[in-house]
């Protein structure tokens, strides 16, 4: 498959992009700044693009099969840009002919209890909340959306580690899953084949899932 994928040049995003390249997918990252992303890799196609200014890289999604954003807002300023990147992505991927997406969301938004969220809880980091809250509210922006386009939003569990690649994982939905220890985890690697397996089985659209061990 031809895939885009944004962010390429995080660490989330580079274990994504690896997975990807073993399993034999074309990748086209586009990234903001190739020197920074440090992409190395001769069978990834790395085209310099700012999300939010499609010009930069609609030509690039000619073809593409499926997009995976995997953005990061934890810094307070960048916080803000998730919701509209979510918003921009719904608008010009469909135009493009880009008709599946998979979102890496957060797990700030997902329930510990009927109608109580991780991010609510008294231990949550508040350096964390502007990201949490930026990813809930690009949440609300994809149930909402009336955009052609299968998208699925998959948030990582509590705790979302280096580590080996397992191959394994549990899927859930809007509640927080966790361990016969009650420990919400999974490595960058087996985050990324979840990630990879929604693209390749085209399943759960227009949802959000979560994945853990």
């Amino acid at each position: 498959m031809k895939i885009a994928l944004f962010g390429a040049g995080g660490h989330i995003g580079h274990g994504i992009l690896n997975e990807a390249v073993a399993r034999g997918h074309d990748v086209i990252a586009v990234v903001r700044d190739p020197d920074r992303a440090n992409i190395r890799n001769p069978k990834v196609e790395v085209v310099v693009g700012d999300l939010g200014n499609p010009a930069s890289y609609r030509a690039a999604l000619e073809g593409v099969d499926a997009a995976i954003a995997s953005l990061s807002g934890r810094r307070d300023s960048d916080a803000w840009r998730i919701p509209q990147y979510a918003a921009t992505l719904l608008d010009v991927l469909p135009a493009a002919g880009v008709r599946r997406l998979i979102w890496v969301g957060g797990a700030g938004s997902l329930e510990t209890a009927p109608g109580v969220t991780v991010s609510s809880s008294p231990q949550f980091p508040k350096d964390w909340l502007p990201e949490a809250n930026a990813q809930a509210e690009a949440l609300r922006i994809f149930r909402h959306s009336k955009a052609d386009i299968d998208w699925t939003h998959v948030s990582p569990p509590a705790l979302l580690v280096d580590g080996e690649r397992s191959g394994k994982y549990r899927i859930g939905g809007n509640q927080l899953l966790v361990d016969a220890n009650g420990v919400s985890r999974i490595t960058v690697p087996d985050y990324a084949v979840a990630i990879l397996d929604r693209v390749e089985k085209d399943d759960k659209p227009r949802q959000r899932i979560t994945v853990a061990y």
